[in-house]
């Protein structure tokens, strides 16, 4: 399964370039912040225009996206149709800044499910440093296009 068909994101706001390592319960990704990105040109363009800095909700973002890539992944399925939609964000730590040519590598790690719902706890790593860690929810929810 690719990561587009493993969740609905696309560009300009697909935030993973590539899935690195995969097991039951973990998930590595990878992602390139290119100072081209629409992030730095186009929407952020205000966002430190001196010292672009990737705005921290986006590698939050890239993480929870990580954590969608698990569930699509998680063994017994069920997944199919669904759309994991985050519900709860807790002890979000911000230890480094994510610059424009930093290659971010996301690690999510799947804690339980109860119903529909999955918790899971991730982190986000520049060159092996720590620069987010955080834990979350998601909810898997219909998709718009499984109803049509």
């Amino acid at each position: 399964m690719t990561i587009e068909e493993a969740i609905p994101h696309r560009a300009p706001f697909l935030l993973v370039d590539e899935i690195v390592e995969r097991t039951d319960t973990t998930i590595r990704t990878r992602k390139t912040f290119k100072l081209d990105d629409p992030v730095f040109s186009q929407v952020w363009s205000g966002h430190f225009p001196s010292f672009p800095l990737t705005p921290g909700v986006l590698v939050v973002e890239a993480i929870l996206q990580t954590g969608a890539i698990l569930i699509a992944h998680l063994p017994g399925g069920g997944t199919a149709g669904l759309v994991p939609v985050l519900t709860r964000l807790s002890n979000a730590k911000f230890k480094q800044m994510v610059r424009p040519g930093d290659t971010v590598e996301m690690e999510v790690e799947f804690k339980e499910k109860m119903a529909n719902a999955f918790f899971m706890s991730g982190s986000a790593r520049v060159g092996g440093n720590l620069a987010v860690s955080l834990d979350f929810g998601c909810a898997a929810v219909a998709s718009p296009e499984a109803a049509r």
